[in-house]
């Protein structure tokens, strides 16, 4: 490429990405009521209303959007020429995106769910939307072999894209994590095109861009009172797009900068890329191992659903429904920091290793299950704490959760809230 692209050209696409899902949410809420694409409530769910749930399908057709918009900038021109990656991550964000849709109708298997991960995965590898090496502390640059970068590109998809899907449990939780963690992403890989050491026509930093734009324009409709859902469609959508992004950010930097690392914030600045992901999306991650060991222990399926997720764990702490999710992009903007602070302030190494020592003590206090017996409040066991402005029954979820839909939307009046709503089940 004959240069780094201007920024203000991923400017105007944040923001076409953002008004065209903020757009295009407003007739999902009114097609998804007539076609019965809706959350039913149940008892595992923390919403009690039958809501809207085709909030994925505006997310991906403002991806399509944004991506056309930005094929025909000329100053994008060498993001596009001769390359197969932005029609690979096309093909698959459209094939994992099939993979959510059938889910939110028919529940998948786990196996089932997990070839439609697959199938993603491999359509990004042979599209060449994977990556290529990792650079490993004290040990340099390591290729990956072309016998380990399907498995480990399969690997990678498969976990981003679950870890997305289990926090999306709360009202705004999986849009919010995934802006600011995409937007830290974005920050990171074009800081890094700038000092030379990601190539300018690497395409990571545009798919984080386009990302943290789609979630920005959902997010009006999805923050609590929720009066659409993303679904399975559109967690999926934006875990696959975290995991190319990270990918091809992380596994395509070059070892250094200039030949040498300036700046002491900067020596831990190169070795981020392999760390970048484990930072940016602790939140899901963190939520994600949790759910393994304790489905483990419990002798359950990985696919076995409860209410032990991180959210979950914050409203019996007695938080309301907003505050929690507030809490949790607060941990997501903080982890992220870890990452971004190293570029602007040097040495800063010396505090990285203690800070995140803090923060594994502080995720130890504040979710140690001793403290849920401590709040034991006077309802009902097991019932989870509204807000303290709310009445009963206007909480929700965002792996299932909301208001009503609005008059407008076609809901019947005077019909029970569980019942408003024809079932997206068979």
């Amino acid at each position: 490429m004959n240069g780094t692209v201007p920024l203000n050209w991923y400017g105007v696409l944040l923001i076409v990405a953002a008004l065209s899902s903020w757009i295009l949410t407003f007739p999902a809420r009114r097609i998804a009521v007539r076609i019965g694409y809706v959350a039913q409530p149940d008892d595992r769910k923390v919403h009690q209303r039958v809501t809207p749930e085709a909030g994925g399908v505006a997310m991906f057709v403002a991806m399509l959007i944004t991506w056309a918009v930005a094929a025909s900038i000329p100053a994008l021109g060498d993001l596009f020429r001769g390359s197969t990656e932005p029609l690979g991550l096309i093909l698959g964000a459209a094939a994992i995106f099939v993979v959510g849709i059938i889910d939110d109708f028919r529940d998948m298997s786990a196996p089932a769910k997990v070839a439609g991960e697959v199938l993603a995965a491999t359509i990004l590898y042979f599209m060449g939307v994977t990556w290529f090496q990792f650079k490993v502390p004290l040990a340099g640059l390591v290729q990956l072999s072309p016998e380990w970068t399907p498995l480990l590109t399969a690997l990678w998809v498969i976990a981003i894209t679950n870890a997305v899907n289990l926090i999306d449990g709360l009202d705004g939780l999986a849009a919010g994590v995934v802006a600011i963690a995409s937007g830290a992403l974005a920050v990171y890989g074009l800081h890094l095109q700038h000092l030379g050491n990601l190539p300018t026509d690497n395409i990571g930093p545009l798919i984080a861009v386009i990302t943290c734009g789609i979630c920005l324009g959902f997010l009006p409709h999805n923050f609590h009172p929720a009066k659409i859902f993303m679904g399975d469609a559109g967690a999926l959508l934006l875990g696959l797009l975290m995991a190319a992004s990270t990918m091809l950010i992380g596994g395509r930097s070059a070892g250094t900068v200039g030949g040498v690392a300036a700046r002491s914030g900067e020596t831990y600045f190169f070795f981020a890329p392999l760390f970048i992901p484990f930072f940016i999306l602790g939140v899901p991650m963190v939520d994600m191992g949790f759910a393994f060991v304790r489905r483990t222990a419990n002798r359950t399926g990985f696919s076995t659903p409860d209410k032990n997720h991180l959210h979950h764990r914050l409203l019996r702490l007695g938080h309301g429904h907003r505050r929690s999710v507030l809490i949790l992009w607060a941990w997501t903007a903080l982890l992220s920091g870890f990452i971004l602070f190293p570029l602007y302030v040097s040495s800063v190494n010396a505090i990285i290793p203690f800070g995140a020592l803090a923060l594994g003590v502080v995720l130890y206090t504040l979710f140690h299950p001793g403290l849920r017996k401590q709040a034991a409040g006077p309802g009902p066991e097991g019932e989870l704490p509204l807000e303290e402005d709310e009445p009963p029954g206007a909480d929700g979820g965002a792996a299932a959760g909301g208001a009503l839909p609005e008059p407008d939307a076609g809901a019947p009046v005077g019909v029970p809230a569980a019942t408003a709503l024809p079932s997206a089940e068979p």
